[in-house]
């Protein structure tokens, strides 16, 4: 999809400068850099002035800060099993451990383009929404960064929950036409992070994340954000972790110490090529003494974190 998206792009750049004209169709106000849809025909008749290339937001003095402001403030109350909200020590346990996964994906981005994330697990229950929730939050720590943290489990949503935000419109009324873009994406009270969550329940999930309009939702936000950060489906049961990685940079697959089996770890890796898979998240590992490299909360969060440690 985005090799022809790209054909698109440069046939319609080319054909502009000869003086051809299109018609375009779907295209949302804040749409850079891809379209909903593209039509129209060369023109032969009677000379024209030459047509001009369509501008993007940014050329018409919309830029990524106009664009933030269009997205749907909302009030939020967060889940006090977040890191902000624990005592002293497991908050320092916990900082340190996101910190270092942070700081691992930046070294990665040196080798490689690394933006958009998706953060699976082999089973459900086992600790990625609150993963997901938490890289985002400390992502958008750093100065100057803008972080989007999608709710992509269009079957078993978590996100809502664990930031206290609504759950509707998102993500699944997008890509089945309903919204426009700026319309699901919230702006929460946590400075530069922004959150999509699903949205109205799907009877089709796998189909509306085939359809098309997500591969163009990443197109348009990603000049706006520096971190994507998505919140899958568990990768054995459904097919959608895989089809969310498909349009991304790569994946964080969380594994339970000591219960997730291993040949269903090793399964649920197979999912994605060798490429996709970024690294494995351990998750539930026991606290040792003077050993930082992981972190402790309590029972109760949802999806999923409910366990007693986890290491990077």
């Amino acid at each position: 999809m985005s090799r022809v998206h790209d054909a698109l792009k440069k046939a319609e750049e080319e054909k502009a400068l000869r003086g051809d004209s299109y018609s375009y169709e779907e295209m949302e106000p804040f749409g850079a850099p891809g379209f909903h849809g593209l039509g129209g025909t060369r023109t032969t008749a009677a000379p024209r002035p030459p047509a001009k290339a369509p501008s993007r937001p940014w050329q018409q003095g919309f830029g990524p800060a106009a664009f933030l402001e269009r997205c749907s403030p909302r009030e939020w109350e967060t889940d006090p099993l977040l890191i902000q909200q624990v005592d002293a020590r497991r908050h320092a346990l916990v900082s340190e451990e996101f910190r270092s996964l942070r700081s691992r994906l930046y070294l990665l981005r040196k080798a490689r383009p690394v933006q958009k994330l998706v953060v699976t697990s082999p089973l459900p229950q086992e600790g990625k929404t609150f993963v997901a929730a938490n890289l985002a939050r400390v992502f958008a720590k750093q100065a100057g960064s803008r972080v989007l943290l999608i709710d992509g489990d269009l079957r078993s949503s978590g996100l809502p929950a664990v930031l206290g935000a609504p759950a509707v419109p998102g993500l699944a009324d997008y890509l089945a036409g309903g919204f426009e873009l700026t319309s699901i994406i919230q702006r929460g009270p946590t400075e530069n992070l922004l959150f999509i969550p699903a949205g109205a329940t799907a009877p089709n999930p796998s189909e509306l994340i085939g359809n098309g309009r997500f591969e163009l939702l990443l197109d348009r936000v990603a000049p706006v954000f520096d971190w994507i950060i998505i919140d899958s489906p568990p990768a054995i049961p459904v097919s959608d972790a895989k089809l969310l990685a498909g349009f991304c940079d790569g994946v964080l697959m969380l594994v339970n110490a000591g219960t997730t089996p291993f040949d269903l770890a090793r399964k649920a890796c197979a999912e994605f090529s060798q490429n996709q898979l970024l690294g494995v998240i351990l998750n539930r590992v026991k606290p040792v003494q003077n050993y930082n490299s992981y972190y402790h909360h309590s029972k109760g969060t949802p999806d999923k974190g409910n366990g007693q440690g986890t290491q990077a």
